[in-house]
């Protein structure tokens, strides 16, 4: 299967020379069963044609969706644009896919999200495993939020932290997750250190991650959406 990563951006400071680019992530995270290619949003890459590839995935970015920057509403168009191709958005690619189909992302006065998140399962859809969980738990790294939810979705996921957690769209093959399936626990350490500052409670959060995650779960279930 033919996957582009659109990567909307990078892991700040010595991060990528460590843990790779988010792309790497994702391919780690799904595995050799896809063909990937990827496009720098940010240096004004998209795909010229959104039938040209299976599905679409939209990474994270430190970027907000309300920023002045000349590469995401040219992003927000070709999401809107690719109805009927599969597309999964995670942390800003489910904001951006939010906001371009008719939500609203504001930055929380709740603060950063950041370390291991747990998560209500609100809804099952076919692409889970048959026996859903009632709550997971992912890393998470985030001070936006989606406040108004897209119409012709339903939530799949929430928590008190972030009610629009996890969404699935009902009129296109369309879900996007607020937090991280493929951050490593040690990646996701490594970016509350470089947000020490401006994290809430940065020593419980990096604590956090050592308790188990359901990252692989979750990345399971993305992998079968795409295939489905």
């Amino acid at each position: 299967m033919k996957l582009a990563i659109l990567e909307t951006g990078h892991p700040p400071g010595d991060l990528e020379s460590r843990f790779g680019d988010y792309p790497d992530m994702f391919a780690a995270m799904l595995g050799p069963e896809f063909e990937f290619e990827r496009f720098d949003v940010q240096s004004g890459e998209l795909p010229g044609d959104p039938g040209a590839h299976h599905a679409y995935l939209i990474t994270g970015s430190p970027a907000g969706v309300y920023d002045p920057l000349p590469w995401i509403e040219p992003l927000q168009e070709f999401i809107r644009s690719a109805n009927g191709r599969r597309m999964v958005g995670v942390c800003f690619g489910h904001q951006v896919m939010s906001e371009a189909l008719g939500g609203r992302v504001e930055k929380s006065d709740k603060g950063w999200g950041a370390g291991l998140h747990r998560y209500s399962i609100a809804r099952r859809e076919a692409w889970m495993d048959g026996d859903a969980a009632a709550n997971i738990a992912v890393p998470a790294s985030h001070q936006d939020q989606v406040i108004i939810q897209p119409p012709n979705t339903q939530i799949v996921a929430s928590s008190d932290f972030t009610p629009h957690a996890a969404l699935a769209w009902t009129d296109r093959p369309a879900i996007s997750f607020q937090f991280h399936p493929e951050f490593s626990p040690a990646f996701a350490k490594a970016l509350i250190t470089e947000r020490y500052d401006r994290v809430n409670d940065p020593d419980a959060a990096i604590a956090s991650l050592d308790e188990p995650n359901d990252s692989a779960r979750v990345g399971g279930w993305i992998r079968r959406f795409l295939k489905a």
